[in-house]
């Protein structure tokens, strides 16, 4: 087979960026960690067939030094072609192991009866949501897009989304391209709408073509929403108010085979879902409540408490964001595992919850 190198411009890049990161004192990233001279000498030549090196790969970490990960996939063949860095940050950030499997797909259709309302009064929790992202089979990701795959990509599921009759699940699809300000405003006000994305996005050359094939699709309830080639190909998400885990899976699971169904999704054997940052492989899964928990939350130990449970904790108002008046956004920490299926995901959201809700009661 004929082997495509990376030209000498992108291996004086990717040196560059070496360079930087090394030269970094308080960068803490894992691609900081793991990219080591011998990673980069073996990988730098190296070119997917869709033409992805590892400049597109070490791109936002290097121009964002206080990244987490800093590493994200232009495309599928990434996670094999620069598996050396991609397999000791995984390993690290899902404590999955480069011989581990990941579980085979359960989005628990017949379990749903485990999942009865956490919270039937209403005191705890303010709403529940559950989402998973998706990439259709064949495409790259952001980096590796053309305007003509945003475009196709759009097109396709557009078609799906109006062939949905399920009273759950049919809606409307908003793209964002010529988008009136109307629109756009009841977006917002809905808090569906998304931004073009954060300088670590940004640098990661997720944003290019920006509007064009971006939009999102709502059902009329407004409790199933679908972000269309914003991060990732589909984000799809499930959510209502209050406690109700069961319904809120169930309508996300209906959601996932409706377009499935009739778009194939791409799926690796050992990592699971595909998808760009590799903090979502495996499951894609984070099922997560807006809770009140004044009294446990107060104590130092929380935090700790929390992590005992595999649970993450964020302010409401996402990833960097502070609490509000004892509300915080629970949700599971775990997205990948050889014995953790979606349903497994959400089982220990679930009851993770109960547990923190049966210590404020007692508190």
């Amino acid at each position: 087979e004929v082997i495509i190198m990376a030209d000498a411009d992108t291996i004086k890049k990717i040196e560059e960026g070496f360079e930087k990161l090394q030269a970094a004192k308080d960068c803490k990233s894992l691609l900081k960690k793991h990219l080591t001279r011998e990673v980069v000498d073996k990988l730098k030549g190296k070119k997917t067939a869709l033409g992805a090196t590892l400049l597109d790969v070490i791109s936002s970490g290097v121009a964002n030094l206080d990244s987490g990960v800093g590493v994200y996939a232009p495309d599928a063949e990434s996670y094999t072609t620069f598996k050396e860095l991609f397999d000791p940050i995984i390993e690290e950030y899902h404590g999955f192991g480069p011989n581990e499997k990941q579980a085979a797909v359960d989005l628990g259709e017949d379990k749903m009866a485990e999942f009865p309302d956490l919270d039937p009064q209403g005191k705890y929790i303010l709403s529940t949501r559950i989402r998973c992202g998706r990439s259709f089979k064949g495409k790259p990701f952001n980096p590796c897009l053309t305007q003509k795959d945003y475009e196709e990509m759009e097109s396709t599921v557009k078609k799906v989304f109006e062939t949905l009759k399920d009273d759950e699940l049919k809606g409307k699809y908003y793209p964002l391209l010529g988008m009136t300000k109307e629109v756009q405003n009841q977006l917002i006000e809905d808090h569906f709408l998304f931004k073009e994305g954060d300088r670590f996005l940004q640098a990661a050359n997720a944003c290019r073509f920006w509007p064009v094939g971006r939009g999102i699709f709502h059902n009329d309830k407004k409790t199933f929403l679908v972000w269309v080639n914003e991060e990732d190909h589909l984000r799809l998400i499930s959510m209502q108010k209050g406690g109700d885990v069961g319904q809120v899976f169930a309508r996300l699971t209906k959601g996932v085979r409706a377009i499935e169904s009739q778009a194939p999704f791409s799926r690796d054997e050992r990592l699971g879902w595909l998808l760009f940052c590799p903090s979502n492989l495996g499951t894609s899964i984070r099922a997560s409540c807006h809770i009140k928990l004044p009294k446990i939350s107060a104590r130092p130990d929380f935090k700790a408490t929390c992590d005992k449970l595999k649970l993450q904790i964020r302010g409401i108002h996402g990833e960097h964001s502070d609490s509000e008046s004892g509300v915080y956004d629970i949700s599971n920490k775990e997205r990948l595992g050889s014995n953790y299926s979606e349903y497994a995901a959400v089982k220990k959201m679930y009851e993770g919850l109960k547990e923190l809700i049966r210590l404020e009661e007692s508190a």
